[in-house]
């Protein structure tokens, strides 16, 4: 991309705060290859959406390298930089269907993965973490194959309900879904911490401290009222990239 596009480009900030995910869940190794994706709505109705290029590693990704797509579009893929077609079936049916769901984040990170590879895959409260997503989470037991059109319409069909806002895709990864970068990468940050939490504590062999229900909902409903640390968890990860001097801004 030349110079005068990358000053014409829309959604600058956006842009930056979305770039900024993407090195740091490449830091954290979260990421996998030049897989997964992430996505962000910038319309009302969320159907316009920014996503990662095709095939374009989490820690080399820019602001100006996202692209700008629209759910409602069928000939996306016809695109010369059409997105990934796993992403354009997952993230394109959860914006079409979701308006809720103003950013997306899927991924295979490890702890998730073995979560969701278990024949329970769901997270139990066993700490004040993993409390935060008692009632708020889903499984999808029914993996049908990579998430192409149909597969990627099945699954959005799981995240109708606005307050479930995870999804653990079994056989496959977790989705976390949020009104913003800040707010999704932030409980997709918590749920890989939790479901580490939870997958070492199973490593013991030894009965987990599992939190009564009502005690895992009221701290569920503190971690909602309390106030959102979010943007500044992002804030600070975009200052120690530019104190490194990354270009992950441009």
């Amino acid at each position: 991309m030349n110079l005068s596009s990358r000053l014409n480009l829309s959604h600058t900030s956006e842009r930056a705060d979305m770039a900024a995910a993407f090195r740091w869940t490449a830091r954290m190794d979260m990421h996998e290859a030049v897989a997964n994706h992430f996505s962000l709505a910038v319309n009302d109705d969320g159907s316009r959406f920014l996503i990662n290029p095709f095939a374009r590693h989490f820690s080399r990704i820019r602001g100006s390298d996202l692209l700008l797509i629209d759910a409602n579009d069928p000939d996306t893929l016809k695109r010369p930089d059409a997105p990934d077609p796993t992403a354009w079936g997952l993230h394109g049916a959860l914006h079409r269907n979701c308006p809720h769901a103003r950013c997306v984040m899927h991924v295979h990170s490890i702890h998730a993965t073995v979560l969701a590879s278990l024949a329970d895959s769901r997270l139990p409260p066993i700490d004040q973490n993993s409390a935060m997503f008692f009632n708020r989470h889903v499984v999808d037991e029914s993996y049908g194959g990579m998430a192409f059109e149909s597969e990627g319409e099945r699954c959005s069909r799981l995240l109708s309900d606005p307050k479930v806002k995870t999804m653990i895709m079994g056989n496959h990864g977790v989705l976390v879904i949020g009104d913003s970068v800040a707010d999704t990468f932030n409980r997709l940050y918590y749920f890989e911490r939790a479901a580490e939490t939870y997958i070492r504590a199973l490593q013991t062999g030894r009965p987990l401290r599992e939190l009564p229900d009502d005690v895992a909902e009221k701290t569920a409903r503190e971690w909602e009222d309390y106030p959102s640390t979010a943007p500044q968890f992002l804030r600070d990860l975009r200052a120690i990239l530019d104190d490194e001097g990354s270009d992950y801004a441009a």
